[in-house]
């Protein structure tokens, strides 16, 4: 999934999706606020659940167009 669908995303219905592994994050405050404001664009998505996707979508976008993708594609 591209950066650019995620909101089409986020308007669908939720999917369970099984979380395996914790980090934790610490945001400049402009990001925060971003952050923030796309929670309260879509209501059925937490903070959490929009920076699972943001990253899932640049991780994706790194192993099918970015400049990693030979090191990326088998991991």
């Amino acid at each position: 999934m591209k950066v650019t669908d995620l909101p089409k995303h986020w308007e669908q219905k939720k999917k369970p999706v099984e979380r395996t592994h914790g980090y934790n994050l610490r945001l400049p405050i402009e990001d925060a606020a971003r952050l923030a404001a796309l929670a309260e664009l879509y209501p059925d998505r937490s903070e959490s659940e929009i920076l699972n996707d943001m990253i899932a979508a640049a991780l994706d976008d790194l192993v099918s167009d970015g400049p990693l993708k030979d090191k990326l594609k088998d991991r």
